[in-house]
C-alpha cells in the first residue's frame, strides 16, 4: 500500500499536526454526508492528539468513535483504551461505541461489534508498536489470518487478551492515519514504510495512508 509520509520535529508537534488532520477529515466528512465515523487506537500518541483536538473546530454531535482494540480488562481499568478515551473527551462528549470486552460470551461480543461498524470509516487511527504490530494484530496470533471477521479476539499479550478490528475491518477507511513515535519504533517504522509483509502492519489495506512521525521514529 502506498503511504504519504510527513515528519515532524516531536511529538508535540507531531500531536497538533495529527489534531488538524483529524479535524479538517471531520468537518470535510459531516459537510458531504452528515456525520464522521472515526476509530481510534491505544498507545501514548493519541492521548496528546486527543488534548489537542479539544481546542480544534470539531463537529463533535456528529462524530462516532469506535475502537480499533481494546484489552479485555474491567470496565474502568487504567490499562483500558475506553478509559483513557472517556478521560480525554469528557468535555465534548461524541458518541462512543465500546467493544464490548466484557461479554460473558466474547466471540459474540466481537461479531456484534463487527455489524455494528459502518460500511466506511471515514478516519481510522492506526498506531506502530515495535514488534511491528498495530491494532492488536501481534506478531505470531491467529489473529492475523482471520478473514471471515471483521472484528476477533487474541490470544494474551502483554498480560491481557485483546478484542481488535481486523484486516477486513481497516480496509473499510476512506483514511488510515498512523501516528508513531520514538526511537523504538524505528526498525518498525521502515519496515512499514517499506511495505514489508513480515510485520504485522505491514498487511494492512485501505483506499488512503498517511503515516505521521516524530524524527525520533524517522
Amino acid at each position: 500500500m502506498h503511504h504519504e509520509i510527513r515528519g515532524f520535529d516531536d511529538v508535540d508537534v507531531l500531536a497538533t499536526a495529527a489534531a488538524n488532520v483529524v479535524a479538517e477529515r471531520a468537518r470535510r466528512a459531516v459537510a458531504a454526508t452528515g456525520a464522521f465515523s472515526f476509530a481510534v487506537s491505544g498507545g501514548r500518541t493519541p492521548w496528546k492528539m486527543f488534548n489537542e483536538l479539544l481546542s480544534c473546530d470539531v463537529p463533535w454531535e456528529q462524530t462516532v468513535i469506535y475502537q480499533v482494540d481494546e484489552r479485555v480488562a474491567p470496565l474502568g481499568d487504567a490499562g483500558r483504551n475506553l478509559t483513557s478515551l472517556l478521560d480525554a473527551l469528557s468535555s465534548v462528549a461524541p458518541l462512543i461505541e465500546p467493544m464490548p470486552v466484557n461479554d460473558d460470551d466474547i466471540g459474540a461480543g466481537a461479531e456484534r461489534y463487527g455489524a455494528s461498524l459502518p460500511e466506511r470509516l471515514d478516519l481510522v487511527h492506526l498506531g506502530l508498536g515495535p514488534d511491528g504490530h498495530t491494532a492488536s494484530l501481534v506478531p505470531g496470533d491467529p489473529v492475523l489470518d482471520v478473514s471471515d471477521r471483521l472484528v476477533a479476539t487474541t490470544e494474551e499479550y502483554q498480560g491481557h487478551r485483546r478484542m481488535t478490528l481486523t484486516y477486513r475491518a481497516l480496509a473499510r477507511a476512506d483514511q488510515i492515519v498512523w501516528l508513531v513515535s520514538g526511537s523504538d519504533k524505528r526498525n518498525a517504522l521502515t519496515k512499514l514504510m517499506a511495505g514489508d509483509e513480515s510485520i504485522p502492519a505491514g498487511r494492512v489495506t485501505a483506499a488512503r495512508s498517511l503515516i505521521m512521525a516524530d524524527r525520533a521514529a524517522l
